[in-house]
């Protein structure tokens, strides 16, 4: 793993705490899952902040894995009715779903930002593509 330099937070712990990846201080979100335009403390423009649809993914693997797994235990052991289940693994979803989303959301900015990812570009910038992409 990079490390950042000495002046910039872990890049993990600012995401998971929704801080700016450059100071550490400011705010990352300006609402629950959306990303501020700037930085309140430092003014690191955001806009390089698109995480896509990776967090989303991350979080229906994880929260399906425990909620599944948990889901079959409870079958499997007592055999309960059809309600019991939608009680409660319907809440148990939306509850853990949400924070993990937000969190896996601020980790994959701040590590957007740590590591300079940037999209794929063709080679030679101004060309037009005629091809397969290929990536610098």
């Amino acid at each position: 793993m990079s490390q950042s330099p000495a002046n910039e937070p872990d890049p993990i712990l600012a995401g998971l705490k929704g801080r700016c990846p450059h100071c550490g201080k400011g705010r990352l979100f300006s609402g629950f899952l959306k990303p501020a335009k700037a930085c309140d403390e430092c003014g690191l423009d955001y806009d390089f902040a698109d995480s896509g649809d990776g967090p989303a993914v991350f979080v229906i693997l994880i929260i399906g894995l425990i909620v599944c797994g948990l889901a079959l235990l409870l079958e499997v052991t007592y055999d309960p009715p059809l309600i019991l289940h939608l009680v409660l693994w319907v809440p148990m979803t939306v509850i853990l779903a949400l924070p993990l989303l937000r969190m896996l959301k601020g980790v994959m900015i701040t590590l957007t930002y740590s590591n300079d990812a940037r999209e794929g570009r063709p080679k030679g910038h101004g060309r037009t593509r005629s091809g397969p992409d290929e990536i610098e």
